[in-house]
């Protein structure tokens, strides 16, 4: 059977503090999203979702692109970039018009969503993201599509990202100097949602929890958009580190023994069970680890409790900004953990008993021809960049011939004009 016909591409690359990820797909004629290439690469120049070294990270990018190039064959021009730091927070702001009871028109929205833009408050940070969320109608909402009905008023909800400027440019900076054009820059709970949540859970209510390397966002979604957002400065690199810390080996070894052996469950057997720390092969290369026997092995029971100790940390701080984000109640019930460090043995059972709430770890689900190794919760902000850039959501900013602007970079080296030209029409 011949493959689908590709109509339109997309390539996606996601700066993560673990890894950098990139990602070629195409729509196929009959609407599905079907991979072409992937490919990934250690970090470099990148801590807790901030640039640090230009130079670094700028290479580590252009190699990530390079992998998914030669796999899908294609040559990459552009790309949407996925942000999981840089002071990611987010806000709904509400506007409302007189319709007088007439048939509303495309003029009509078009006229409430640039009176949107007068509400949004930045506060001197930049908006990623000002997209219409859902309708109301004289105060009815979950209204999808006003044109066509009629109201004495309208009003819509505005989803408004924002994120701290100067990290932005940097991230956008590093990936121009890879010979790349920006399409856009997304937060990485926004692609997370499209590639892990069903519209539904959206719409009912739903907890979104990025557990990544350095940092772990958590996002409320309900009426179908992003309510709020914490950002949550630890991730699994911290449990990496511990392990480091408490065995006294080196951060390679223990992120092998994390990933390997490691769970967020304890079992009966762990203290009977002895885990090598060193790879098979290795056998007798280093020091031997701390507690270790003399064939350098630990007790399964000690890896898990050092896991388990930093998870609590971790959960404490999921638990205290779900209940800051109004997660409670009947709205407050399913969570859904994604990100590297949801691949963690275990973590759904241990985070469903810490946080008293139903839980499921979330994969990218909406694409076709994802690699198995890339299939997983570690890939999902990746996944769900090309699901945003094929959806082409509304922005706000770009609607109206008196109001150009957009945030779709063509060329970063207007950045600076456009951050002036945001101030003054935000």
């Amino acid at each position: 059977m011949a493959p689908p016909r590709i109509a339109r591409t997309f390539a996606a690359v996601n700066i993560g503090s673990f890894r950098i990820s990139a990602m070629v797909a195409g729509v196929s004629e009959t609407g599905e999203m079907v991979v072409l290439g992937s490919g990934h690469r250690a970090a470099q120049g990148v801590k807790r979702g901030y640039v640090t070294d230009m130079q670094a990270a700028t290479y580590a990018v252009r190699d990530a692109v390079e992998r998914a190039e030669k796999m899908a064959n294609v040559a990459v021009k552009s790309v949407w970039i996925g942000a999981s730091g840089a002071g990611l927070a987010s806000q709904v702001a509400q506007v409302e018009v007189d319709i007088g009871g007439r048939r509303i028109e495309q003029d009509d929205v078009e006229h409430l969503l640039v009176s949107a833009r007068d509400v949004i408050q930045p506060d001197g940070r930049m908006v990623l993201h000002a997209q219409p969320a859902h309708y109301t109608l004289d105060g009815a909402d979950g209204v999808s599509d006003p044109k066509g009905l009629h109201a004495e008023r309208l009003g819509v909800d505005i989803h408004v990202m924002l994120a701290d400027g100067a990290p932005i440019r940097n991230i956008t900076e590093a990936v121009q100097n890879a010979h790349l054009e920006v399409e856009a820059v997304v937060a990485s709970p926004i692609a997370a949602g499209y590639a892990c949540l069903s519209a539904e859970e959206r719409e009912l209510g739903v907890a979104l929890v990025e557990f990544g390397g350095e940092v772990t966002n958590v996002s409320v979604y309900a009426a179908g958009m992003l309510l709020g957002l914490v950002t949550i400065p630890i991730g699994s690199g911290d449990i990496t580190d511990a392990i480091a810390s408490a065995f006294g080996i080196r951060r390679f070894q223990a992120e092998r023994l994390k990933c390997v052996h490691g769970s967020a469950i304890a079992s009966p057997a762990d203290h009977r069970e002895m885990i090598p720390v060193n790879a098979p092969g290795e056998e007798g290369s280093g020091p031997a680890a701390r507690h270790a026997d003399d064939k350098n092995r630990v007790p399964r029971a000690e890896l898990v409790s050092v896991i388990t100790a930093q998870l609590g940390r971790l959960m404490d701080e999921v638990s205290r900004a779900l209940k800051g984000l109004g997660f409670t109640g009947q709205r407050g019930q399913l969570v859904v953990l994604t990100g590297g460090g949801a691949e963690l043995a275990g973590l759904a059972d241990y985070a469903q008993a810490a946080l008293g709430k139903p839980v499921r770890v979330g994969k990218p689900s909406h694409v076709k021809g994802l690699p198995e190794a890339h299939a997983t919760p570690g890939f999902s902000t990746l996944a769900g960049l090309v699901l945003y850039a094929a959806a082409d959501p509304i922005d706000i900013r770009s609607i109206g011939p008196s109001y150009t602007l957009t945030f779709k970079y063509k060329g970063f080296a207007l950045v600076d004009r456009l951050y002036r030209a945001v101030r003054e029409y935000f």
